[in-house]
């Protein structure tokens, strides 16, 4: 399967700081980091892991969006998650990497695929490049990502770890 991604702040942000960054661009064949995420992980601190590596090892996906079209801004989303949503639909196939809700309902309303942290994790352990993921889902709300336990716990039992 060739898989294209184009990926928000907060899987970088939250993946970077536990060390896992790499997942992102050893399930694709395509990653695409837009300018404006880019722009909002250069506020972080100094630092943080994603910022540190966006600017070094990740310059090679930050790429320009371009235009962005009526049927994304009206959704009044962040930068960056505006600039995903516009790329992922004007390069059908092309896949959303986030977490923020209010972008996978634009997301789901104009067909683009949605594909979250957690979601990214699982798909590691089921292509082999994890072979438990239990300690990685526990790291996530240390890092800061928000979960429900109970979503947490679902992951385990998907990921046939509960």
């Amino acid at each position: 399967m060739h898989r294209k991604w184009v990926v928000n702040a907060s899987p970088l942000i939250i993946l970077a700081k536990i060390g896992k960054i790499s997942l992102l661009y050893d399930l694709c064949e395509e990653m695409i980091i837009p300018s404006g995420v880019k722009h909002e992980i250069d506020q972080g601190p100094k630092d943080d892991p994603a910022r540190i590596w966006i600017q070094s090892h990740g310059m090679k996906w930050v790429r320009d969006v371009g235009p962005i079209s009526p049927v994304i801004s009206a959704w009044d989303l962040g930068r960056g998650e505006t600039e995903v949503l516009n790329w992922a639909y004007g390069h059908p196939g092309c896949e959303t990497i986030l977490d923020d809700r209010a972008a996978k309902d634009c997301a789901l309303s104009v067909s683009i695929k949605v594909r979250g942290t957690i979601s990214v994790v699982l798909l590691a352990k089921r292509e082999g490049k994890l072979h438990r993921v239990t300690h990685i889902l526990d790291q996530l709300p240390k890092a800061g990502f928000r979960i429900q336990a109970k979503i947490l716990a679902t992951a385990k039992e998907l990921a046939g770890e509960d």
